[in-house]
């Protein structure tokens, strides 16, 4: 059982909002928050350079912490900018030739489609989506049927920005050992938010970012690479951390999952990252799990209970990410009166995951996503203000939003 009152004080946040927009950015606990701070103010009075060389050892202790987090090793870890740079950073540096096949899943995420679609332009690679089954979650046997020889990658995001669902990403890992094919694995919603364990997914890379479930600043990710497979990938951009001049005509790469890095970055954020895995941690992952998604089946409950209400989400697992839509409401009005109320949501397009709203026939929904730290009596505050909102009606709305706009224009 968690202490959730406790939580609650550990996180500022919590006083100001209800935070339903915790896939976008979680509430930082103060432990966090101090960390971060702590290390700007000693850039402030030291210099950042003299700052880092203080800060060695808590910056070391980052990758300690997160290749303990995901059953890695530390020499396996990267930190980088954000998640998007982390998948980017492995993705590019597989080498594809024409013919090789992409296989990704229907709920992809937008940024690493575009990222697919812009090699396939470039190399001839090709990139096919593995059909949904009877679940919406990507279908294992036809996985199994697509497998060949020409298959390079399967590249899947393990929980989808647009929905609850969790795709089976050890029943796709084992497939792809057993065809010894690459298996990258955009583990952006799910780190913090479910148990993940890099050797038992048998994913060859994972990207993550700090700030999401875990809880972290903004501006820091990580990424893990298999050891067996850090000296076979060549990122497609080095500098002087990644790599080392050794001779005028010639450079070393480095041997460690640090290849994928860059020499300058946010120092405070990555010591920030580090101090969120450890509170993570000590809150209990399984236990953190466990009460983010039984809150998440509660707000589907009690959404699907409003007259013209309808919860969007799929998966035979389901975490802690709610969509839905409003009989005659748009998403973003909803978005927009939530804010009145000082509660925190955001919206999901088809822009972000096209293969599926396309497949059905959805354009935006809505998307609150709890975390442990939230309660049974913010879900009902949450539910009065939907209710509020069917009960005056899109237009009145419009009006009292354009009213409110107007008075800060003044």
């Amino acid at each position: 059982m968690l202490d959730v009152e406790r939580l609650r004080q550990d996180t500022p946040g919590c006083a100001e909002v209800i935070h339903f927009n915790n896939a976008g950015a979680a509430l930082m606990p103060r432990p966090v928050l101090e960390a971060v701070v702590s290390h700007l103010e000693l850039e402030a009075r030291i210099g950042g350079y003299e700052a880092h060389d203080a800060a060695l050892e808590q910056v070391e202790h980052v990758y300690q912490a997160v290749a303990r987090l995901i059953g890695a090793e530390p020499d396996e870890i990267a930190l980088v900018e954000n998640a998007t740079r982390a998948w980017d950073m492995a993705f590019y540096s597989i080498p594809f030739r024409p013919g090789d096949r992409i296989l990704t899943s229907v709920s992809e995420y937008a940024s690493n489609v575009i990222s697919f679609l812009q090699v396939a332009r470039k190399t001839g690679a090709v990139v096919e989506v593995v059909p949904n089954d009877e679940y919406g979650q990507l279908s294992v046997e036809a996985l199994r049927a697509m497998l060949d020889e020409r298959v390079k990658l399967v590249a899947v995001s393990h929980i989808p920005t647009n929905g609850g669902l969790i795709q089976p990403a050890e029943e796709i890992g084992r497939l792809a050992r057993e065809a010894g094919i690459l298996y990258l694995l955009d583990a952006c919603q799910s780190v913090g938010q479910i148990p993940v364990d890099v050797r038992r997914i048998g994913c060859d890379l994972l990207s993550a970012t700090s700030r999401k479930y875990l809880r972290g600043p903004r501006g820091v990710g990580f990424l893990y690479v298999r050891r067996e497979l850090i000296q076979q990938l060549e990122p497609v951009m080095l500098d002087l951390h990644a790599a080392s001049w050794v001779a005028p005509d010639r450079y070393e790469v480095r041997p460690d999952a640090r290849r994928f890095e860059n020499w300058e970055s946010y120092v405070a954020g990555r010591i920030g990252l580090g101090v969120a895995v450890d509170y993570a941690l000590s809150v209990g992952i399984e236990a953190g799990s466990t009460r983010l998604r039984a809150l998440a089946e509660r707000l589907r409950q009690r959404i699907g209970e409003l007259p013209g209400a309808r919860v969007h989400d799929l998966g035979r697992e389901r975490g802690g990410i709610v969509t839905f839509t409003l009989e005659r409401i748009a998403p973003e009005i909803v978005k927009a009166f939530l804010a009145t109320k000082r509660i925190n949501v955001t919206t999901s397009s088809v822009a972000s995951t096209r293969f599926d709203m396309e497949a059905r026939g959805l354009e935006k929904l809505v998307r609150a996503s709890v975390h442990y730290y939230n309660t049974e009596e913010e879900i009902e505050a949450f539910i009065d203000a939907l209710a509020e909102l069917q009960r005056q009606g899109p237009e009145t709305v419009h009006r009292l939003l354009a009213e409110r706009a107007s008075r800060r224009k003044g």
